[in-house]
């Protein structure tokens, strides 16, 4: 018989409490972008130097753009908050506060580690590689649009990563003791696929297997060509020989890489997430797909597949990484050996937390929200 929600909430929350000392023994391993966000928002309407009103939804931001087609415009961004961004360091963000033993490697400023990510590098174990991209996030209620100044991405490459983190015996080192791997924005550091490859024949290469995880998050891909995404998602099933693959996706992200594996979505994706996440799983080969839409999430392995509502929230108090957040929660799940439904469970969990708190939560924190999990809102 199929268990409701609230009996997958109980369950959960009742493994996770259980596990709080166990995660404090796990190392992983996380990279390798870093960027500085800045959380921004569009004023609409200012009554005074106090008060406005903002751009409440992209549609409306999109309708103010257009109107100014062929003439001038001005709009003013208000900067609410500057912090770390880039999605390896804040899903390692996530795993610190968890309670993960992580180590980062990406890159965070060079020769000093940037401000921002200083919380980040009291907590974990840290290798700056290059200097941080930056990021404007203009957030909406209905989402955000991110405008990225990538031109240090370039230094996100193989020799700066073996130099950075001192030498290829050290690398090895790292990758051996790390029960889970994440590696995230392959789409905007243009080097990924070369540093994947070389990972595969210079560092995996003699390593026990064990039962390792590797989490892959390609994030955003559509600027990419085809034979580029298909390269990279041929990497990912090359992983699949070295430890257990993850792949994360978004919904926009799910459709993507369906299109270019040639597997029909059909007319509303979302409602196919489960079978989408079959589907990409048995083309690549890994263990796992995972697909996150905003008010639910889906998984797939060899053997299940499995979906859970999310605590959806209409007016979040910050949205720009909460899909990191997911991510950081599922692999907790997954990691801990919970079911498949549980490891979504986690996942929601930690976003719906985070997007709640703009903190993220500690696991302890995390197993008393699963617990009274709320119910997606309209």
């Amino acid at each position: 018989m199929a268990q409701s929600r609230e009996m997958i909430c109980e369950s959960t929350s009742t493994k996770l409490a259980a596990a709080v000392h166990r995660v404090a023994d796990i190392r992983t391993l996380v990279g390798l972008d870093g960027f500085v966000d800045e959380i921004i928002a569009v004023v609409d309407k200012r009554t005074d130097a106090h008060t406005y009103d903002a751009v409440r939804t992209i549609e409306q931001m999109g309708q103010k753009i257009l109107r100014a087609a062929g003439e001038s415009s001005n709009y003013e961004l208000l900067v609410k908050q500057q912090k770390l961004g880039g999605n390896g360091p804040i899903m390692a963000n996530a795993l610190a506060a968890i309670g993960f033993k992580v180590t980062y490697v990406g890159n965070l400023g060079k020769p000093a580690v940037h401000p921002v990510f200083q919380a980040l590098a009291d907590r974990a174990e840290v290798f700056s590689i290059a200097e941080p991209g930056h990021t404007d996030a203009l957030e909406f209620d209905d989402g955000k649009l991110m405008f990225g100044k990538h031109g240090t991405l370039k230094d996100v490459n193989w020799d700066n990563l073996i130099e950075g983190v001192g030498g290829t015996e050290k690398l090895r080192e790292i990758v051996s003791r790390s029960g889970l791997i994440g590696m995230t924005n392959w789409t905007m550091l243009p080097y990924m696929s070369d540093i994947w490859s070389r990972l595969q024949t210079e560092i995996f290469p003699g390593l026990a297997r064990g039962d390792r995880k590797i989490f892959i998050d390609l994030a955003d891909p559509e600027k990419r060509t085809g034979h580029d995404i298909l390269e990279a998602l041929e990497l990912t099933s090359r992983f699949q020989a070295h430890a257990d693959v993850i792949l994360g996706l978004n919904l926009k992200e799910s459709s993507q890489v369906a299109e270019v594996l040639a597997i029909r979505v059909g007319d509303d994706a979302e409602a196919a997430v489960e079978a989408t996440a079959r589907s990409i799983r048995a083309k690549l080969g890994v263990s796992c797909v995972v697909i996150h839409p905003r008010r639910r999430a889906a998984a797939a392995t060899a053997d299940t597949s499995a979906t859970f509502a999310g605590p959806f929230v209409q007016q979040p108090k910050i949205s720009t990484g909460a899909g990191d957040h997911f991510n950081a929660g599922f692999c907790l799940g997954e990691v801990l050996g919970l079911s498949l439904a549980e490891s979504l469970c986690t996942g929601v969990g930690t976003s719906g937390y985070y997007v709640r708190n703009a903190q993220s939560p500690s696991a302890t924190e995390l197993a008393g929200f699963i617990a009274k999990l709320p119910a997606p809102q309209a």
